[in-house]
């Protein structure tokens, strides 16, 4: 498919054509269907993923799937452990569901590119984006998520007039220099999130880049290149998961500490 589109479009169509989202609506009320769909069922494969290894749960000799999740369970709660300070019972499922959703994301780059928007062609979708990462509407929305609930514990934890004076009297305890100290911390509170979304972004995003780079190649080099950089890849989409994991976890960890 990789070699019609290139014909017909050249590389730049072909790498636009698989870069448009499927979407509905204008401006900031547009929807992109493919991200909300392939999100949505990557969420309810986790979901019943680990239900199902929760229901056939034994204390006798267990099986693959149970020692998979009991793995990734005491995985995200040594790294929990490690790096909040807090009392929660929200941070480690938290973690969890960041760690396997973003990761299930992240995998998707690995289906060969022209695959499931072919499918979707033949079922009449023209447009098919099939990584929610490399999205920044869904990575957005994660790292908005976790900036909200950095915000809702600093109050829960310090309350709101701790929280304001911190925000006021820090790093420079002086009423004269309140306002540099707005600034300060409102550029810190802002960089969390962003950076949170565009790190993601920006690696699955260039990895998506390259992927599409070496199907316009031709035939007899693609599987020469292509499964090497898949192979390195499965160690970028696994730390790119674990890094938003860690810093989700660090970030909450600083919102439950005493105000200064």
């Amino acid at each position: 498919m990789a070699t019609e589109v290139h014909a017909a479009e050249g590389a730049t169509g072909y790498i636009i054509h698989h870069l448009t989202p499927l979407s509905v609506g204008e401006g900031f009320l547009t929807l992109h269907l493919d991200t909300l769909f392939f999100s949505a069922i990557l969420g309810s494969l986790f979901v019943w993923f680990f239900k199902k290894a929760a229901d056939n749960a034994t204390t006798e000799v267990p099986g693959l799937v149970q020692n998979f999740v009991e793995m990734m369970v005491e995985f995200v709660d040594t790294q929990v452990k490690d790096s909040f300070h807090g009392h929660s019972k929200l941070i480690a499922p938290l973690a969890l569901t960041i760690f396997c959703w973003v990761f299930l994301f992240n995998f998707m780059d690995l289906f060969p590119i022209d695959l499931l928007p072919a499918i979707g062609s033949v079922m009449g979708i023209p447009y098919l984006r099939v990584v929610p990462s490399t999205d920044l509407n869904a990575t957005f929305a994660l790292s908005i998520t976790v900036f909200c609930l950095i915000i809702f514990y600093n109050l829960k934890i310090k309350g709101l007039w701790s929280f304001s004076k911190e925000l006021l009297l820090h790093p420079f305890n002086h009423w004269l220099l309140i306002p540099f100290n707005i600034l300060l911390n409102f550029v810190e509170y802002l960089a969390k999130p962003i950076s949170l979304a565009l790190r993601l972004f920006g690696n699955l995003y260039a990895g998506e880049l390259i992927f599409m780079l070496i199907a316009l190649l031709p035939a007899y080099l693609q599987p020469v290149l292509s499964l090497p950089w898949a192979i390195f890849h499965i160690l970028i989409i696994t730390l790119q998961a674990f890094i938003f994991m860690v810093l989700t976890i660090v970030y909450l960890s600083m919102a439950h500490e005493e105000a200064h």
